[in-house]
């Protein structure tokens, strides 16, 4: 760890373990087929963060195969770009994809699945389809992806599929963007986390994390992934005989939470830079200095800890520190979600805004029992944290823009709700 003076950038920590534990992961690779138009590229930027066909380095590797990739981001598309379905074109992309399958085989870079996508309106498959989807399925995993599944002959056709029984591992109907049809009535995005699923039932159990990371369709399941092992990490880290340490040595605390919110970060794989992180992190302590980051967190625990207060000037015991830190991570798990949930809707976010729901959050989530920092990361199911720190979120902008409060809810909460809907009671 980089040291200066008994000092160091936290921030430069957090942001270069971040990158390391991004870099360990194992990639998740996967191939986009489908005739031209199908909405390919609409649904890989609504499944993968970042709108990955738009702004990633899209390169050819064969006549009829892209490589998409961008720096950061843990997944390799490749995208049959301009497939055609005359006998001959089918012939030679097959032989690309078997190449391709062949060479990367057995390597970091072995394709894992197939999205295999058909416009549902179309309500037809053509029989040549029908043969290059046998013949992919030979080789590789394959979903069925029905683009724009708009009304009852989506839903017809998907049955009709299903039906066929093809080599498939399984069909789903996606809608992958909000549909209007008209200024009062648009139909919400849907299916997508459903593609999540049964893409994460597919690949290989240590390519799982990757696109987790590199998926921005479920927020939800990034959370309790981060909750889950922030979880394992406190109560490692200070459940196993963690030594009481004197409240003036409060700063050994902070390489552990650094390593903690490096961890977090990286699980959400969200484009944060280092203002972003100096606005979260300023909210409950400080950025440069150990010492007073680590003193800070606890002396803001001492007022919600009952009994907690009686140790300023002696010691720390484990389990306040692990309190603090439960605190620190739920907190940042819960301020992430709003970030991932902002960007994946293309709206801005406010840094002053997001300081404040940081303290927020840190103040409720200190007050939390013992036996409740270890279950919330159940809380989808139960009290939904996330949708409590979103309508925190959605009430301080109502505060700081004036925005009428129907309106607000009409534009974000709504969005919000609708997209954690499965999640809801």
């Amino acid at each position: 760890m980089k040291q200066s003076k008994s000092k160091y950038n936290m921030i430069q920590e957090i942001l270069e373990k971040t990158e390391a534990e991004i870099e360990k992961m194992n990639p998740v690779n996967i191939l986009i087929a489908g005739k031209t138009g199908v909405g390919k590229s609409t649904l890989i930027n609504n499944v993968f963060r970042e709108k990955l066909a738009d702004t990633g380095i899209g390169k050819p590797v064969t006549k009829h195969l892209r490589r998409i990739t961008k720096e950061g981001i843990p997944i390799v598309l490749y995208d049959t770009r301009g497939l055609e379905l005359q006998q001959k074109i089918q012939k030679q992309v097959m032989k690309e994809i078997f190449d391709l399958v062949q060479e990367k085989k057995d390597s970091r870079e072995a394709i894992h699945a197939v999205y295999y996508c058909i416009q549902a309106n179309s309500s037809r498959i053509e029989d040549t389809e029908v043969e290059l989807i046998k013949e992919i399925s030979e080789i590789l995993p394959v979903i069925l992806v029905l683009t724009q599944s708009i009304g009852k002959p989506a839903d017809e056709f998907s049955r009709y599929l299903e039906e066929m029984n093809l080599p498939v591992a399984a069909v789903q109907n996606v809608m992958s963007e909000p549909y209007e049809i008209s200024d009062d009535y648009v139909i919400p995005r849907f299916g997508l986390k459903q593609l999540i699923e049964k893409t994460l039932q597919l690949i290989p159990k240590e390519s799982r994390e990757a696109f987790n990371n590199a998926q921005q369709a479920d927020i939800e399941r990034k959370a309790k992934a981060a909750r889950r092992w922030a979880s394992r990490y406190v109560a490692t880290t200070f459940g196993v005989g963690f030594a009481p340490i004197p409240f003036s040595d409060a700063s050994v605390l902070v390489p552990m939470q650094v390593t903690l919110l490096a961890h977090i970060t990286a699980i959400f794989g969200i484009s944060m830079d280092k203002t972003t992180i100096v606005s979260i992190i300023a909210a409950v302590g400080g950025t440069g200095s150990a010492t007073m980051i680590g003193k800070t967190l606890v002396a803001n625990a001492f007022k919600f800890i009952p009994g907690a207060g009686t140790i300023i000037g002696g010691i720390i015991s484990g389990t306040t520190a692990s309190i603090v830190t439960s605190a620190l991570a739920l907190s940042y798990i819960e301020v992430l979600s709003i970030i991932a949930t902002k960007e994946k809707e293309g709206e801005s976010i406010d840094l002053g805004l997001l300081e404040r729901l940081m303290r927020s959050q840190f103040k409720k989530n200190l007050k939390l029992d013992r036996k409740e920092l270890k279950t919330k990361e159940l809380e989808f199911d139960n009290d939904d944290a996330l949708n409590d720190a979103y309508s925190t979120y959605s009430q301080m902008e109502e505060t700081n823009l004036s925005v009428p409060f129907v309106k607000k809810v009409t534009r974000t909460v709504g969005k919000f709700i609708d997209d954690h809907r499965p999640f809801k009671k």
